[in-house]
Formats: C-alpha cells, structure tokens, sequence
C-alpha cells in the first residue's frame, strides 16, 4: 500500500519542528554540562548511542566550549593539538579522534574513583530541589534496618514538616547549646541564612549496633563527616538534568524569587564539588535512585518495593 501524499508545507512544518525539538536538546545539553549535571566523557560516550542524539550532533567546538574554563582561544588549541576539525561533530568524530578527546578530558575532568570496600556510614548529599529529603523518606519506609538521622535545624517547618520526625526544629540560642558541647557530628550555615547539623549521639549508639546509618545532610557537612570519618561512603546525588533542577526548585513553591536565585547560585557550587564523593546517583525515578543508593552501603541487598 502506498502512502498518502502529504503537501509540502506539511513536510516543511514537520521538519522546522524536528530542527526546532533538536536545537533546545542541545542547548539543553550544553546546560547540563555547564553546570556538570552530566560529565563530558557520558556526555561524549552517549554520542555513539544514536546518531541523531543531542549528544551526537553537538559541534565538538560546542561540547568544548560548554565546559568549566574553556573558552574560544583554549577551544582552538585544544582541537589542535587532538587534530579534530573545529566542523566535527561528537556522533562524527573518528575512533583515534575519540580516544584523544577522552583521553583529554580524564586528565582535565577526572572521573571518579570509587574507592574499594563500604560503609555503614553513607551520606547522601546534593543539590538543592535535587530530592535527598523524597529519596531518603523512601529508604526509610522500606529499609526499616537502615537508621535515618534527624537533623536538627534552625528554619521554620515547611507545611507537613513535624518536629523531631523530619527535623528537629531549634532557636539559634539552642543550635549554640549544641555545639558547645559537641553534641553535632556536623554542623553547617546553608544558604547563608538557617543553620542544619546532625546530631551526634543516635548515629554513634545504632553503628555501635550494627547497624546502617544514613545521613541527608548538605555539602558543607558531607565534608566535615568525611574528616571525622574517612571511611564513610559518601553519594551525591544527581538531577536528570538542570532544567529539570530549576523546575523542581520553581514548582515546590515554599521559597520566594530572592531565596531561588540563592538556592540556584548555591546548587551551581554544590554540583562543582561532586568529584569529591565517591558515587554519583541520578535521582530520574524516586524508588530506582533509593535502590542504587542502598547497594551502595553494607546494608542488606532486601528491598521490598522489589518484591
């Protein structure tokens, strides 16, 4: 059977779309690895996946250029030196050209390097809006074995937040009891504005047991865990993309437009330090997520959202 003949504007319309769809993907990718929501090597190792990917047809000058530090002129020496064509793109580069720019890239962006052997001590840190809070709740009403540590923080409660269940919420004048006498494993001013820490003696009592521990905590305090404790495994976990971040971030709606751009400007810093965890986790699927970070601690393998 043959198929029916559509106008030529149909066709036009149709292909301006697609052209359309294919330019925002870019530049959409091109955010993501601005603000190192993706690495450039899954960014360059996507490219041979589909040849029409946005990944595929980024310009090699673009994929450059979209990275941290690197502007036109490093741009052009570094093509240079690879011998890339600055007309290249990823999905068309030739297999000596790829191994050279990936090579290149692990020497200026190194990958992470997970470090041999686990904890009972996991940290679950991230981005702003990223949904530590969702991916935690959800190991917690399905890891009953696995100990979630309350933080206790100077902010208000957000709507449905309850003392002592989702933090234990202070005055400033209590937070400074608390540090005085060493009761914090950490401690931390996030957003320059409430104070977060988490409290010392739980955490110490259940690990004692035997038990796992996971602490949702900020940056800031994820650095000062791994000092207390190098041997904690420490998880960032990732958006799917920054757009998808910032709209998280937009349709929660407990912050104002000041105290977004703030989250935002810190949620660019807080991706930048991502290299200093030992696993990446991407939070596209609550329970997916939750299950990856999980494997990850000394926990056991049982999930029952799994059957």
């Amino acid at each position: 059977m043959t198929e029916p003949h559509r106008p030529p504007e149909v066709d036009r319309v149709a292909a301006s779309r697609r052209a359309v769809e294919a330019r925002r993907a870019r530049a959409s990718l091109k955010r993501d690895i601005a603000m190192r929501v993706v690495t450039p090597q899954d960014v360059l190792a996507r490219s041979t996946d589909a040849t029409d990917s946005a990944a595929a047809t980024l310009r090699v000058t673009e994929f450059l250029t979209a990275l941290p530090a690197i502007g036109a002129g490093k741009r052009d020496r570094v093509l240079q030196s690879l011998g890339i064509s600055p007309v290249k793109r990823l999905g068309g580069l030739g297999g000596r050209q790829r191994n050279a720019l990936s090579t290149w890239l692990d020497e200026r962006f190194p990958p992470i390097r997970p470090r041999a052997g686990r904890s009972r001590l996991l940290v679950l840190a991230g981005p702003t809006a990223v949904g530590k809070g969702t991916v935690a709740a959800h190991i917690a009403a399905h890891h009953p074995e696995i100990l979630l540590s309350v933080s206790a923080t100077t902010r208000p409660p957000r709507p449905g937040e309850i003392d002592g269940a989702h933090y234990f919420f202070v005055d400033d004048e209590a937070f400074d009891r608390m540090v005085d006498a060493g009761d914090l494993l950490e401690h931390a001013t996030v957003h320059n504005r409430h104070r977060y820490g988490t409290p010392r003696r739980p955490i110490e009592e259940a690990l004692a047991e035997g038990r796992t521990v996971l602490l949702e905590i900020d940056l800031q305090g994820a650095r000062q865990v791994r000092a207390a404790d190098p041997a904690a495994t420490l998880v960032f976990l990732l958006p799917p993309s920054w757009d998808e971040l910032v709209q998280r971030l937009v349709g929660r709606g407990t912050e104002d437009a000041e105290e977004r751009a703030r989250r935002l400007r810190t949620a660019k810093v807080e991706l930048a330090a991502q290299s200093e965890f030992d696993h990446r986790v991407v939070n596209d699927d609550v329970a997916e997520a939750a299950r990856k970070v999980v494997e990850l601690s000394e926990a056991p393998a049982r999930y029952s959202s799994r059957g």
